[in-house]
């Protein structure tokens, strides 16, 4: 043979063995496409390939999803698993949301399963939840609180458990609040909603009043959920907080007004004490005044003007004084030992 032969029947070769490696790779991959409806192309399981994507799970995903009705192409599931998504996932969700009548596109479910990742829900859960409602507990079973306590206006405690019946809302699911939000949303209505009640036996006979109210403010604006109904579970009367509130503040103006009352004592001690002292600085002058006398006297004398007796006089009219004084008192001391007639 010739060289150019050689060559010929080395390309053939070559492009032999390569279509043979082929159809030995991805041979059983494409004739269960090919016989399921989803017809996929050599070239497009290559391309899945070389971007290190698992063909088989591209594949099987389109499989079911067309054997269901749903057109989906391998550029869509391979972008979306290149996207972080679970492609099976998304396909058994768009199953499900077709049998149940949902309005779900690939889009939309690729949307929220990339929404989901990293939490505890994903794409099949929220379709499930559509179809099938879930229960919430207000306040939750397993968190610390046991119930929804609030005041009613006469001040009476009125303790309330509450069941939220709610199934997904797809259109609002991505970027929608929680289930976190609708607890404490329920939560707060439940409290505004006693606490508009007179007395806390309106609240025990009407019991469904509440859940009126609280349903009636749209509280599943703006989250991934839509409130069927909200049920009172149970309702149980606590403790009279008006009347403890009322006797602690009685008991704070006691001890104001026992304050005020000190502060009064206070002064008026103050002033007894300073009456105390001007008592004593007046005696003090009278005293001085006192000794004043004896001085004078003796200025008379040197003067002139007071004679020897005049000064005897004074004398024997100071002692008559005295006497007729200590004469005075013993007669109204014997006096008062007297029978009265």
């Amino acid at each position: 043979m010739s060289t150019g032969e050689i060559v010929i029947y080395a390309i053939l070769g070559l492009v032999g063995l390569v279509a043979g490696i082929v159809i030995f790779s991805f041979g059983a991959t494409w004739l269960r496409a090919q016989f399921s409806g989803a017809k996929v192309t050599f070239g497009e399981m290559i391309s899945l390939q070389i971007r290190g994507i698992p063909i088989r799970r591209i594949v099987d995903s389109r499989i079911k999803a067309v054997k269901s009705g749903i057109p989906v192409s391998i550029d869509d599931l391979s972008t979306h698993f290149l996207a972080g998504g679970q492609v099976e996932q998304v396909c058994a969700a768009l199953i499900n949301a077709k049998k149940a009548n949902i309005d779900l596109v690939f889009d939309q479910a690729c949307a929220i399963d990339l929404a989901t990742k990293g939490t505890s829900k994903n794409v099949v859960e929220a379709v499930h939840t559509s179809v099938n409602p879930q229960v919430i507990d207000v306040p939750p079973a397993g968190g610390s609180k046991r119930s929804i306590d609030a005041v009613a206006k006469d001040g009476i405690v009125i303790k309330a458990r509450a069941r939220v019946t709610v199934r997904t809302n797809l259109t609002s699911f991505v970027g929608g609040a929680t289930e976190d939000t609708i607890i404490a949303r329920v939560g707060e209505g439940i409290v505004s909603s006693i606490g508009s009640e007179q007395s806390y036996k309106d609240v025990l006979e009407n019991p469904d009043r509440i859940s009126k109210n609280v349903l009636a403010k749209g509280l599943d604006s703006n989250t991934a959920f839509e409130i069927l109904s909200i049920d009172i579970a149970d309702v149980d009367v606590g403790e009279n907080v008006g009347a403890k509130l009322q006797a602690e503040q009685a008991e704070s103006n006691k001890l104001v007004a026992q304050a005020q009352a000190e502060v009064r004592r206070a002064a008026a001690v103050a002033v007894e004490q300073e009456m105390t002292a001007r008592v004593a600085e007046m005696q003090a002058k009278v005293v001085e005044a006192e000794a004043q006398v004896p001085l004078a006297m003796a200025e008379a004398f040197r003067s002139g003007n007071l004679g020897i007796m005049d000064y005897y006089r004074i004398k024997n009219l100071s002692a008559d004084t005295d006497m007729r004084s200590k004469i005075a008192g013993s007669d109204e001391s014997s006096d008062s030992g007297k029978p009265k007639n």
